[in-house]
């Protein structure tokens, strides 16, 4: 989505915030013997309690109102009867569609006690982000963000997770640009226009460079020992600075 007036701005911080005062709330309930289909359930109260609707399930008739993935399974986890457990990792995304306006964001979450690799990569994955989209603005290559998440990458003894990225979004969960790699794609020449809503994701692990299918059609995996995070913002890039719209108004 390109941005046309103040009212898409103020449509998008509005189910912005709501996306990210959902992650907040459900984060704020993690804790050992909670299951995720629990925690989806406080997710889905929240949102409905805003009048907004899950993005997943009204665009791809996904199983649950949020994402909710442990340790190996670092996206697209489906809400079950899956425990929390202490030294798990948590990665909680949570979009939404209100009055025609999508938000993104999501976030990893360490449950203690935690050996210091899951602390070192959320650390790290945070600061990709944040470094990504600080400095946005129109007429960049779009492969700038993917530049600046692999220099933090590298520079934390991070792997980038290639086949998950960032994305368009706006008017639609995924839209134009479409996929934005995580690293340095030298060969794509889009370029960053005024107005231009796109989240900032990036998936960084200990020792994955993908992810692969897992037993079920929406899980998505690495391989056991591996941790992973993800830190997730909807950002309106704008002749004046990027505009990050998934701020949470809770704390």
């Amino acid at each position: 989505m390109t941005i046309d007036s103040e009212d898409d701005v103020i449509a998008l911080k509005t189910v912005g915030a709501i996306v990210a005062n959902t992650l907040q709330h459900m984060a704020s309930k993690i804790e050992p013997g909670i299951t995720t289909k629990e925690l989806d359930n406080l997710g889905r109260a929240y949102l409905e309690s805003n009048g907004a609707r899950s993005a997943p399930e009204i665009t791809y008739n996904y199983p649950g109102a949020t994402c909710i993935s442990i340790n190996e399974c670092v996206a697209h986890g489906i809400p079950n009867d899956t425990i929390i457990r202490p030294g798990d990792m948590v990665n909680i995304d949570v979009s939404a569609e209100l009055n025609g306006y999508f938000g993104d964001t999501g976030a990893s979450f360490l449950v203690p006690p935690n050996l210091p690799e899951q602390v070192a990569v959320c650390m790290a994955a945070k600061k990709a982000r944040n470094r990504a989209i600080i400095g946005l603005r129109p007429g960049l290559p779009l492969n700038t963000i993917g530049k600046s998440i692999e220099k933090t990458a590298h520079k934390f003894g991070m792997h980038i997770v290639t086949n998950l990225g960032s994305h368009g979004v706006g008017r639609a969960l995924h839209e134009e640009p479409g996929f934005i790699p995580s690293y340095y794609d030298k060969c794509d020449r889009r370029v960053i226009n005024d107005g231009l809503v796109i989240t900032i994701e990036p998936f960084l692990s200990t020792g994955a460079d993908i992810v692969t299918d897992g037993n079920d059609k929406w899980s998505l995996m690495t391989p056991k020992g591996v941790y992973t995070a993800q830190y997730e913002h909807t950002v309106i890039i704008t002749k004046k600075g990027p505009i990050i719209t998934t701020i949470p108004t809770i704390h």
